[in-house]
């Protein structure tokens, strides 16, 4: 493993940057927030990366604290990367960074990949907006189904697919409405009460989200 390069600067903008700066990586933290996953599925939700730079990226992570590496029981027998606490810790950045870079998405391109849960962060940021609670909520996109745990202070903050179990809110909306509250256009509220999000459920979020 090649020794971890620095920028030798006395500033914590420098030594985070030390660690996260390299390419990949902070999308590595990305697919990583959805809890635990196997090299196969972050090389398929990381279009572009090649096999030796993600498992340089990797290494690199576990290195430095960020990720852990850990074989699952039988019948999985495979190995997972999960985030630490520390990594985790950079939940707040990638969310800062998704608002900075609304200004950047403009239409989607033809060579743009997407996954649904691309736009997790986008909306978990809206989600804590109207309420300061914890809840499961589910998201219905054209691209596909995830679920976000929102306020949660430890463990995954997304998954993809149905919420698994009860859903304090299921929200329902196509790829338009959804690209437009990512790029900061439409507030998710805005979107509601325009009936471009179909809002089900009983649970506090989606009274938040009706009220609001």
């Amino acid at each position: 493993m090649s020794p971890r390069r620095s920028y030798d600067q006395y500033c914590s903008a420098a030594r985070a940057l030390d660690l996260v700066g390299d390419r990949w990586t902070l999308l590595i933290v990305r697919e990583l927030l959805a809890g635990p996953r196997r090299y196969t599925d972050l090389h398929a939700d990381l279009p572009g990366v090649s096999t030796d730079v993600l498992a340089s990226r990797l290494k690199d992570m576990e290195r430095d604290g960020l990720t852990t590496r850990r074989r699952l029981p039988p019948p999985g027998a495979a190995y997972v990367y999960e985030l630490t606490a520390r990594g985790r810790e950079l939940l707040p950045v990638l969310e800062a960074l998704s608002v900075w870079g609304r200004a950047e998405l403009g239409e989607r391109r033809p060579t743009d990949a997407v996954r649904a849960h691309w736009f997790a962060l986008p909306l978990l940021r809206s989600l804590e907006a109207v309420s300061e609670g914890e809840g499961l909520v589910e998201v219905r996109l054209d691209e596909g189904d995830f679920h976000l745990y929102v306020g949660a202070e430890e463990g995954p903050v997304y998954g993809d697919g149905p919420a698994p179990g009860e859903a304090d809110a299921r929200l329902v909306l196509d790829a338009g409405t959804c690209e437009a509250v990512s790029r900061g256009e439409l507030g998710l509220v805005e979107a509601v009460r325009a009936g471009r999000v179909e809002v089900a459920g009983d649970g506090t979020l989606a009274k938040a989200l009706r009220e609001a």
